[in-house]
């Protein structure tokens, strides 16, 4: 059986919000070269907990490895490898007032978003959808010379 050595994982980790946890976490991929291609970080409500979504690429064999070793971890108190999940990126783009309100508010509602503000010289779209959407998002906007895109990190819950 060949296992794919460069597959997409994401991995949520629920831990005690404290300071130097995150450091801690992202030292596990470091140490083992790993690069975290997402890593989103938030107060879970109503506790003193926060949740870590992190997206990277690596062999099942390793992910085993790094979820084992945050599991050691003091302030770690739960650990997912998300297999079926839901999963969403956000982006934010902005773009200049020359180009076309009602395409540019187009495009964004075809990838789940929309026009988030208006100023004098700029236009904002928000968009939230799937890693691949997203991106095919970022592509497509292309045509409409985006001044500046920001991408916020991936988010995912089990089915």
């Amino acid at each position: 059986m060949s296992e794919k050595l460069n597959e997409r994982r994401v991995i949520s980790v629920i831990v005690l919000n404290e300071s130097s946890v995150l450091s801690r976490i992202a030292s596990l991929f470091a140490a083992r070269g790993y690069n975290i291609e997402s890593l989103t970080v938030a107060p879970i409500p109503n506790s003193d907990m926060s949740h870590i979504t992190i997206a990277t690429q690596g062999s099942t064999k390793l992910m085993e490895q790094i979820t084992k070793q945050l599991h050691k971890l003091i302030p770690v108190y739960k650990v997912i490898e998300h297999e079926e999940m839901v999963e969403k990126e956000m982006v934010l783009a902005k773009f200049p007032i020359a180009e076309n309100l009602s395409d540019i508010s187009a495009l964004a509602a075809a990838y789940n978003g929309g026009i988030v503000n208006v100023g004098q010289e700029m236009i904002i779209v928000m968009v939230a959808d799937e890693p691949c959407r997203i991106k095919h998002f970022i592509e497509a906007s292309k045509r409409y010379n985006p001044t500046e895109i920001v991408r916020g990190g991936t988010v995912a819950i089990e089915r």
